[in-house]
């Protein structure tokens, strides 16, 4: 209850920020450095992702949109421009539902040889109906979990080097949501989520929230192991006003949505968690942690459960090892 009464009343945490915080807000004190950063965010074309795109580049990062739909990804960086003639902004195509095409997005990035400072892995999906991959893999688990799984592995040594050789830190965000912690841990297999009997889609994507959590907590350890100058954190944005939202109401009455749409966040305030954790001083050196509302926050006993995170990582590593060997 004492929670839920400081989101409403917007009351600020140890960051000096809250649920109110806007995204330009949380990055009006955050100078990048002289040499030009590069960020990567994936489902930039609307929503939080468009959003962040903006601020980012706002503050002088170049931006590489990671998007399915090139069209809406060109109108994203025209607006951009708009408002900051100046910005660096790429485009590039990827469907984090397919392993062939995320492959062949890291190499066309690869390719032009830019440094790669900051990961946002921000695309989500939800399917009310059973769909499934071109990898035969049920679709918001790839969409949301699997894609941005490979991404991140056939990245991560460039960013690796990009931060030894620049001295800045590197930093991946993984968008997760409050939603992970509907997950109970008998429901949690990955050969489940693979191929479920029983469908349902506000449990895929909380499973695949969950596991975008267990990602970064897995990997954070590695990365700590190898004393590597790269953090990767979990955000949970809130309840934002996106498309993703629209496809749950199918699932509530027409009065309770009206109701919760009274609580939703604006995307300028559901991005700024996303825009702190990026680019803040005072999250350097932070890593494997959870963050709502622009501070961290707690997550589900299951999502911090290390055991669980370091298996899904392995199966899920040997799952896309196989089925890229198959392409």
């Amino acid at each position: 209850m004492k929670a839920a009464l400081k989101y409403l009343a917007g009351i600020a945490g140890p960051s000096g920020y809250g649920s109110n915080s806007t995204s330009d807000q949380v990055t009006e004190y955050c100078f990048c450095p002289p040499q030009l950063l590069t960020a990567i965010i994936t489902g930039a074309t609307s929503g939080i992702g468009a959003e962040t795109a903006r601020v980012l580049a706002k503050k002088g990062v170049r931006i590489v949109i990671a998007a399915r739909n090139m069209k809406k990804a060109a109108e994203v960086k025209e607006t951009i421009l708009k408002e900051t003639p100046q910005a660096q902004i790429i485009i590039l195509e990827i469907d984090l539902s397919s392993m062939a095409s995320v492959s062949r997005f890291c190499s066309e990035f690869l390719s032009l040889n830019l440094p790669l400072n900051i990961l946002i892995n921000n695309a989500g999906v939800f399917s009310q109906k059973l769909e499934f991959s071109e990898d035969k893999i049920e679709l918001t688990l790839a969409t949301n979990y699997m894609g941005h799984f490979l991404l991140t592995e056939v990245l991560l040594e460039k960013m690796v080097e990009t931060a030894s050789q620049t001295g800045i830190e590197g930093r991946i965000i993984n968008v997760s949501s409050l939603t992970h912690s509907w997950v109970k841990k008998e429901n949690f297999s990955l050969c489940k989520m693979l191929n479920p009997k029983n469908y349902n889609g506000t449990r895929a994507y909380a499973q695949s929230k969950l596991a975008n959590i267990m990602h970064a907590r897995e990997m954070a350890r590695q990365l700590e192991e190898r004393n590597a100058r790269v953090t990767i954190n979990a955000v949970h944005p809130g309840i934002v006003k996106t498309g993703i939202i629209r496809a749950h109401k199918g699932f509530i009455t027409d009065s309770l949505y009206f109701l919760a749409a009274k609580l939703l966040k604006s995307t300028s305030q559901g991005a700024a968690t996303t825009c702190y954790v990026a680019l803040s001083p005072n999250t350097e050196g932070v890593s494997g942690k959870y963050f709502a509302d622009c501070n961290q926050s707690c997550c589900s006993a299951l999502a911090t459960d290390d055991s669980q995170a370091h298996r899904l990582w392995k199966q899920t590593r040997a799952l896309i090892c196989k089925r890229l060997q198959a392409l």
